[in-house]
């Protein structure tokens, strides 16, 4: 199952089918979710009971559902409530179907490897003379096209970033050691070709918070600064210009100076959507019909009044505050865990921690309130909380389990 499962996340990241249209006809994601599904009906050893977790995307679901039914656009916003339940699909399956640490462990590498596959791939289609044009620049885009717009390429890179952390201080495999090096570098190559400079703050957020960590933060900072100064010396000059924009907007063309007041736009007509609708919202997915804008929000929290109202917005927050204290009960029953096995989750919360922060901070500049991320990443919290009554047990030593009866023999 677990490989059914990688392949499912193979489908749902490269996307084959909008790279080759006649794959497309044959509705080939819709097919193997369904044949997944019917895989996992007849796989045993299933966890069906729900956490915290399930309860409070549960909820979430329902408010998206009510802003759906409540939407003047219901209609208009039917694909996009289709799409986000198909992730809720995969969380389901991958939840209660994946079931010990070292499948965990896996998951989240061939998350990893998975992604090098779409970079590399976008990134070579890019040296074909793939890419778009806009705001002055030839600008690298996904292979795909959900998802391959340059800020969004650019957010899918940095949102998976804090995994390679996990691994360099969990794995013990030279081989996965180097991987992680190549991949930490065309990390940053395929963000600077993009053009986006919401990525790049990511990037250098993702940097800061990661240097933080350590005990020679002074050495790796002046290390990071001068790899940084001599990527940035190492771009055509267009683009040493759009970056540049992020200090000095009047250095950048003109519509770079609107594109970086539309993030501030999104946030005001999200407000004014929730005057309007303040229940539930215009629906999700209709943004554009709603508002009559040309562009979407630009916004998570502007998208998030704006399109599911208050009832989103209390489920959106339950959602976040459950997700932080599940981080924080698992990390505090795992800091002790001497094995690789506890040390893994250990890592792990501070991974799906650091992703919380940039998910919350690129929010300010991108509508990413329906991403993939934040229910795959509640799917690894999960899992790891399940696991851990066998790490725990594995943890135990035969003299810690006999010295209370001893005591009590004593007594």
């Amino acid at each position: 199952m677990l490989y059914i499962l990688l392949g499912y996340m193979f489908l749902f990241i490269h996307r084959p089918f909008e790279i080759w249209p006649v794959l497309g006809e044959y509705h080939v994601e819709r097919v193997y979710i369904l044949a997944a599904a019917l895989v996992w009906l007849a796989v045993p050893g299933k966890r069906l009971l729900p956490t915290k977790q399930d309860l409070a995307i549960g909820f979430f679901c329902l408010a998206v559902l009510t802003a759906w039914v409540l939407s003047p656009w219901s209609d208009a916003g039917q694909a996009a409530v289709e799409d986000y339940f198909k992730i809720v699909v995969f969380y389901v399956l991958v939840t209660t179907a994946i079931t010990r640490v070292q499948q965990l462990r896996l998951l989240t590498l061939g998350f990893l490897l998975i992604m090098t596959l779409y970079m590399l791939h976008s990134l070579w289609e890019y040296h074909n003379g793939r890419h778009t044009f806009r705001m002055g620049i030839a600008r690298l885009i996904g292979v795909d096209k959900t998802l391959g717009d340059p800020n969004s390429f650019g957010a899918s890179i940095v949102y998976a970033l804090p995994f390679v952390r996990l691994f360099w201080l969990t794995a013990k495999e030279r081989w996965v050691k180097a991987f992680l090096v190549g991949y930490s570098g065309l990390s940053g190559l395929c963000i600077l070709l993009t053009g986006s400079r919401s990525s790049l703050l990511g990037l250098l957020i993702f940097g800061l918070i990661t240097v933080a960590q350590t005990r020679r933060r002074i050495l790796y900072l002046s290390l990071a600064t001068a790899v940084a100064c001599a990527a940035f010396v190492a771009l055509p000059a267009d683009l040493q210009t759009r970056f540049e924009t992020i200090i000095n907007p009047e250095v950048g063309p003109k519509n770079a100076q609107v594109s970086g007041q539309g993030r501030l736009d999104g946030l005001v007509k999200g407000g004014e959507l929730w005057e309007r609708f303040p229940i539930s919202g215009c629906g999700p997915g209709v943004w554009r019909t709603a508002t009559g804008s040309t562009i979407e929000s630009h916004s998570l929290y502007g998208q998030l009044i704006g399109e599911t109202g208050s009832i989103g917005a209390i489920a959106f927050v339950v959602l976040v505050a459950v997700f932080v204290l599940g981080i924080r009960h698992l990390r505090r029953r795992t800091r002790d865990i001497d094995t690789p096995d506890g040390q893994f989750l250990f890592h792990l919360t501070t991974a799906l921690a650091v992703a919380l922060v940039l998910l919350l901070v690129e929010g300010v500049f991108g509508h990413n309130l329906f991403r993939f991320n934040w229910l795959w990443y509640s799917g690894f919290l999960v899992i790891a909380t399940r696991s851990l009554g066998q790490v725990q047990m594995h943890a135990w030593s035969l003299p810690q389990l006999v010295w209370p009866r001893e005591r009590l023999a004593a007594r």
